[in-house]
């Protein structure tokens, strides 16, 4: 085997071990979401915004109740927002530090 060959495949293990090593499991990015209800603005839902809708960018008031976006884990209930559906669509209040 020559030396250019041996450079060759050495390089190629290299990368293919550099690439593993950066990418995120789907599992651990789910991880560090949470879906928080009555925080969205009209049309900026990432999903779930009740009945006749059918996803993202379908909420029909601020706010909205039963409509979700993506957060960072732990952030939903300090902006004020719920982890479940709930009914209406009052302006969420952000929890004071503290």
């Amino acid at each position: 085997m020559s030396n250019s060959l041996k450079l060759s495949l050495a390089a190629s293990a290299i990368l293919a071990m550099a690439a593993g090593a950066v990418t995120v499991p789907a599992a651990a990015a789910d991880g560090a979401k949470e879906k928080c209800y009555g925080v969205s603005l009209k049309g900026k839902n990432d999903c779930a915004a009740g009945p006749g809708t059918s996803c993202a960018g379908t909420s029909t008031v601020d706010y909205q109740g039963n409509a979700w976006k993506h957060v960072p884990a732990g952030s939903c209930k300090k902006m004020g927002g719920t982890l479940a559906a709930h009914a209406g669509n009052a302006k969420p209040v952000a929890k004071k530090k503290g």
